[in-house]
C-alpha cells in the first residue's frame, strides 16, 4: 500500500513586487509505500523543507496532487494521521513537559487516560521521566528535541516527518532516537526522515532520494545500495606519468598526488582497462585498497553531477 504519493507538484514563490518567481520544487514525482522510512537529503534550497510543508498542508502546490493512501490530500485528515517534529521545534517554554503533552492530547482529541498512559510510555521510552515536572525552559538542547519527539508521537500517528530528528542529540540520544525509529517502522509506521548526518539516513532509511535545485535526481534503494554501488578501488602508483593521468581520467574517480606515487580510486567494473593502461605506460602498482562506496560520497558525486 501506498501511503504518500507526490504526483508531478510544483511549487513556485512570488517573492514580491518586480522579482523574479522562484521554483522551490519542481515536478516531483514521488511514493512512498507504508511501513518505509523514506530519506530525503539533498543540499540547503534544494526544496526539502517546501517539500514538507506541502505534505503537512501547510502550503499547496502551484501544481499537482499530493495522494495520502490514494486519496487527494486532506488537511483534516492529515492532522490526525500524521506526527510533525520540525527541525527547530518550537514549544511552549513555561509550561512544564507534562502539560506540554496534556495540551498535545487535548488539541488531538484524546482523552486525559490515553493522553496519560501514551505520554508516560513516551516519557519513559526517551528517557524524560524524571525531567516531566520541569518547565521546558530548563530543558537541553537534547532534551527539547526528546521533548518535540514525545509531542509528535503523542496522538499514536500512521505518518512520521522527523527533520533533523539529531539535532542536538548526543550519542546516547541518537542512539535512543534510532531505536525509536525502528520501532515505529515494525509497528507498520510510515517514516519520511530528512537529515544532514549522511550516515544515519543510510543506516536508517529503506529508500533515499536526493534533491538538487527543487528537483529529485536521484532514488535509491537501500537494500540495493551496496550492490549496485559495490566498491571503490584504490590504487597506489609509482611512476604514473602525465601522459597515463591524462589516459585514466575518463575511467578513473580521483587522482590524487601522494609525495612522489599517486593514488587512484576507481569503481571495480574500470578496473581491467586500467590495469592496462598502466602496463602499457610502465607504471607499478605499489598497493590495492577495497573500501564501500558510503551515502556521503555518492551525494557528492550526484550534487557535482547536476552542478556541471
Amino acid at each position: 500500500m501506498i501511503d504518500v504519493e507526490f504526483r508531478n507538484i510544483s511549487k513556485t514563490y512570488n517573492p514580491g513586487l518586480f522579482k523574479k518567481k522562484v521554483l522551490a520544487v519542481d515536478q516531483l514525482n514521488l511514493r512512498i509505500p507504508q511501513g518505509q522510512v523514506f530519506g530525503l537529503i539533498g543540499p540547503n534550497g534544494a526544496g526539502k523543507s517546501t517539500t514538507i510543508r506541502m505534505l503537512l498542508g501547510l502550503i499547496r502546490p502551484s501544481q499537482g496532487t499530493i495522494l495520502f493512501r490514494g486519496a487527494p490530500l486532506d488537511i483534516t485528515t492529515m492532522q490526525h494521521e500524521v506526527g510533525y517534529l520540525p527541525e527547530n521545534p518550537y514549544l511552549y517554554d513555561h509550561l512544564t513537559l507534562r502539560e506540554l503533552l496534556a495540551f498535545c492530547g487535548t488539541t488531538s482529541g484524546l482523552s486525559r487516560t490515553v493522553t496519560t498512559q501514551r505520554g508516560d510510555a513516551l516519557l519513559e521510552r526517551l528517557e524524560l521521566t524524571v525531567a516531566a515536572k520541569r518547565p521546558l525552559r530548563s530543558f537541553s538542547k537534547g532534551m527539547l528535541q526528546r521533548a518535540g519527539i514525545c509531542f509528535a508521537l503523542l496522538h499514536d500517528p500512521a505518518l512520521v516527518i522527523l527533520d533533523e530528528p539529531m539535532s542536538g542529540l548526543d550519542p546516547l540520544g541518537r542512539k535512543m532516537v534510532f531505536d525509536l525509529v525502528m520501532e515505529l517502522k515494525e509497528r507498520g509506521k510510515t517514516i519520511f526522515f530528512c537529515s544532514h548526518i549522511l550516515s544515519d539516513v543510510e543506516r536508517l532509511c529503506d529508500r533515499i532520494g536526493i534533491m538538487v535545485g527543487g528537483r529529485l535526481v536521484d532514488e535509491i534503494s537501500a537494500a540495493d545500495f551496496a550492490q549496485q554501488l559495490k566498491a571503490t578501488v584504490a590504487l597506489e602508483l609509482d611512476g604514473c606519468s602525465a601522459a597515463l593521468r591524462d589516459r585514466l581520467n575518463p575511467l578513473v574517480e580521483e587522482i590524487e598526488a601522494k609525495n612522489e606515487r599517486h593514488t587512484v580510486t576507481l569503481l571495480p567494473g574500470n578496473l581491467y582497462p586500467v590495469i592496462e593502461l598502466i602496463r602499457e605506460h610502465g607504471a607499478t602498482v605499489v598497493s590495492c585498497q577495497s573500501a564501500q562506496v558510503p551515502l556521503e560520497s555518492h551525494f557528492f558525486r550526484v550534487v557535482k553531477g547536476v552542478a556541471q
